[in-house]
């Protein structure tokens, strides 16, 4: 493991996790936490096939956290010494993937991934790994390169039952926030928060309840991307559906690409925007940005993202 964390040659920071000490570079930054105190989690086991990643679900405390890197550290120089500390500690490596073996965009869009800007996925350029310990710890690994950043996100699982999950706090000097990462405001255009973050949420559309029918509009952000698109005539997007939990996945994936392709439609009728440029998925309830305990989290589940494939 030392050889393995010499390769990124600099310092190491401990930062405590559920069962064990992962030890990540010093200048990692801090971005996120995410912790639910039961809840269930849908740990990957294989590569997607098709819409569909095979998963083993958990039930407990769940913690989601992502840190970034920037620097020249590629994602296999992270990865590979986490791999070892995660089997260290006691954990099986169950699956482990890169991009393309993965599944790539199906594979992405099919487990769960903390949102932008907290976490940051190239679909070309990332590593995935799944572990357990007994029959009630589980853990997932997920590590991309974007630009000249590497993000990390690690999903953990624990007995109900366990003592309250502690975290030590980090270094001092260490970024706890990412509020520097740009996002769509008023302020921050649509153009700018497409090319940092990676994907954008297209708010405002309307469809109806249980339809992939887009209502009549105008919808400013649809206006927005249109624009973009015609400033940047290589730009190659894909429009990503999401739902929230309530009904069948297989129904929900369906509604979901349906109604990406609703927003396609849309663009190239509306705007004259070249379809060739324009891809669609649906994940279904796969992939939400909060939870889908309350009505706020379902309704926010519910959208259509522009996902930035080329540029």
């Amino acid at each position: 493991m030392i050889r393995a964390l010499a390769i990124v040659g600099v310092a190491v920071l401990a930062l405590p996790v559920l069962a064990s000490e992962l030890i990540l570079p010093a200048g990692v930054q801090f971005l996120s936490e995410r912790q639910s105190p039961l809840a269930r989690y849908a740990l990957p086991t294989g590569p997607a096939a098709g819409d569909i990643v095979p998963v083993q679900h958990f039930e407990g405390q769940v913690l989601r956290r992502t840190w970034r890197l920037t620097g020249q550290t590629s994602a296999m120089q992270l990865f590979s010494p986490m791999r070892q500390q995660v089997q260290d500690a006691g954990y099986e490596v169950l699956y482990q993937c890169q991009a393309r073996e993965c599944g790539g965009f199906d594979f992405r869009f099919g487990i769960e991934v903390v949102p932008a800007p907290d976490m940051t996925v190239d679909i070309g350029d990332f590593l995935f790994l799944s572990a357990t310990k007994g029959d009630s710890q589980a853990l997932s690994v997920l590590v991309s390169r974007s630009g000249n950043t590497t993000y990390i996100q690690v999903i953990e699982v624990a007995p109900a039952s366990s003592d309250p999950i502690e975290i030590a706090p980090l270094e001092a000097g260490v970024e706890v926030s990412a509020s520097d990462q740009p996002r769509q405001t008023d302020e921050v255009s649509l153009m700018e928060a497409l090319t940092s973050n990676g994907r954008v949420v297209l708010e405002g559309l309307e469809f109806e309840t249980g339809s992939a029918r887009l209502g009549t509009g105008p919808f400013d952000n649809l206006t927005k991307l249109a624009e973009v698109l015609a400033a940047s005539p290589e730009m190659r997007i894909s429009l990503v559906g999401h739902t929230d939990n309530v009904g069948d996945q297989d129904k929900n994936t369906t509604l979901s690409r349906q109604r990406a392709n609703a927003v396609r439609e849309r663009l190239l009728k509306q705007f004259e925007i070249d379809g060739a440029r324009i891809e669609t998925a649906g994940v279904g309830y796969m992939a939400p940005l909060t939870s889908n305990l309350t009505a706020s989290g379902r309704d926010a589940n519910r959208r259509v993202e522009a996902v930035l494939l080329s540029q």
